[in-house]
């Protein structure tokens, strides 16, 4: 038995050793055996369990009605780390059936605490006497029925205790790849509870030694008759949080509670006390992390919460154009000439010749991709706003009233001419002929007073007999025209 702690310890003791004053039971006969051990408090680096720092104490999970740490609230605001997580228990034939019953019950009931499945804990179950046999791998179930059904299903090989071969078996075979386990870099720690009565019967301390070295974290069990050095060999430091005593199976249940404490973690997220404006997400291991609602982005606080722009995102789905709006949110726009469609995402050309807001001065041409562009009238050319347009050949509008010929001058202006034999007027429109007095025209000197005068007699002359000849024409047309009458 340890010695006595000097008064000055006093308090810090019973604090140590209470939980384990209420294991016991009432009428146990006998002095009362102090171990030097206490439960793990949460994982530490490298993913395996660690000592809870003394600032934690006001987190630890209430106390149950029986006054062991864990009960029905503690479920409620804890989550077990993922583990892979392999029970070695002893069913030699000092165990009897009722007391092999009450380790079942113990494995349940710490089952019952955990998280199963693929992606959280794993159990394997290896039973061990003189020979050992893995009753099922980390593998096999993933659901807390299965895994119960399977334990209620294992019978005590009733022989020796080898406890040494059946680390050794676990470490060989339970906790291999092929098995379930996962690998290192998984960061899952290995974790290994022995539950045994009685004194090894092979050199357990080597075999041990070679499990903790390979990174598998023992924790061990004794009961009644156990050899508590033989336990502290087997455990993984430190002694007092890796090794567990009780004096008779009828208590051992209760013992599940103490390793609910030591592979739960506080959810913050469960309390209330994370702090984040959206949504908490628990990490394990009393961690957490905040997160936002979609449209919003996690500020530099780590706990608050800002719209974010889904434009800049490019998650917007806009086919033209993307407006941020204050509320986090948005909508779509079309260019120019396009038109929103009924899913407010895509755009359709519009025509805007149709929608009369075009500005062209004479025609507008509606263009295949939603645009359109301005024209003009034969005669006219555009100008350079490309909407007006101005004259480019007054000739070809027909407007120009010659007689005639219509000669183009430029863009805007123009002059009349006449076909050959004909002079224009001096309307500068109209054309008389000119090619009979042509013919008369003399080829004397026209200077002399005589010749002029002889050419305008000549001019006069040949004037009447033209008239004489119009008026003898127009005579027999009338004639004609009345005999046709009068038939």
């Amino acid at each position: 038995m340890p010695r006595p702690a000097p008064a000055r310890h006093l308090p810090g003791l019973f604090l140590l050793i209470w939980p384990l004053l209420l294991l016991l039971p009432l009428a146990a006969p006998g002095p009362l055996t102090l171990p030097s051990f206490r439960r793990l408090g949460h994982r530490g680096h490298r993913g395996s369990p660690g000592r809870r720092p003394a600032l934690a104490a006001p987190h630890r999970a209430p106390h149950s009605e029986a006054g062991v740490p864990g009960g029905t609230r503690n479920a409620g605001i804890c989550k077990s780390r993922p583990l892979d997580l392999v029970f070695i228990i002893d069913s030699s034939r000092s165990v009897r059936p009722l007391e092999f019953t009450k380790v079942k019950t113990f494995v349940s009931q710490i089952i019952d605490t955990l998280d199963i499945g693929s992606a959280d804990t794993r159990v394997a179950v290896v039973n061990y006497a003189s020979t050992v046999k893995i009753e099922f791998h980390l593998q096999n179930y993933s659901d807390k029925q299965s895994l119960k059904q399977a334990v209620a299903r294992i019978t005590p090989l009733s022989t020796g205790t080898m406890s040494g071969l059946a680390i050794q078996t676990a470490m060989d075979e339970a906790f291999t790849v092929e098995a379930g386990a996962r690998g290192p870099t998984s960061n899952i720690p290995k974790v290994a509870i022995i539950v045994t009565d009685g004194r090894p019967q092979d050199q357990v301390n080597e075999v041990a030694a070679r499990a903790r070295a390979s990174g598998i974290e023992l924790y061990a069990v004794g009961v009644d008759r156990a050899d508590m050095e033989s336990l502290k060999m087997i455990a993984s430091d430190p002694l007092d949080e890796h090794v567990f005593y009780v004096e008779t199976y009828g208590v051992i249940e209760k013992l599940s509670s103490r390793f609910q404490e030591t592979f739960c973690a506080v959810d913050p997220c469960v309390l209330g006390t994370h702090q984040c404006q959206h949504v908490c997400i628990s990490d394990g291991d009393g961690k957490h992390h905040c997160e936002c609602s979609q449209g919003y982005t996690l500020n530099a606080d780590k706990k608050t919460c800002s719209a974010i722009d889904k434009c800049a995102l490019n998650t917007h789905g806009c086919e033209h154009i993307c407006v941020n709006d204050r509320t986090g949110s948005y909508h779509c726009e079309c260019y120019e000439g396009y038109v929103l469609n009924e899913d407010r995402k895509t755009c359709s050309a519009e025509d805007k010749c149709a929608l009369g807001t075009h500005g062209c001065q004479h025609l507008c041409v509606n263009d295949r991709n939603g645009t359109y562009h301005c024209e003009c009238y034969e005669g006219y050319a555009l100008n350079a706003d490309k909407k007006t347009c101005s004259v480019r050949n007054k000739c070809a509008l027909g407007s120009h009233g010659c007689q005639h010929i219509c000669v183009s001058d430029g863009v805007a202006s123009y002059h009349c001419d006449c076909y050959p034999g004909h002079t224009l007027n001096e309307d500068k429109k109209t054309c008389a002929a000119i090619e009979e007095a042509r013919r008369l025209v003399s080829t004397e000197d026209a200077c002399g007073c005589e010749a002029t005068l002889a050419f305008q007699d000549k001019v006069s002359s040949y004037l009447q007999r033209l008239n004489t000849k119009l008026d003898d024409i127009l005579k027999k047309l009338q004639i004609n025209e009345y005999g046709q009458i009068h038939r």
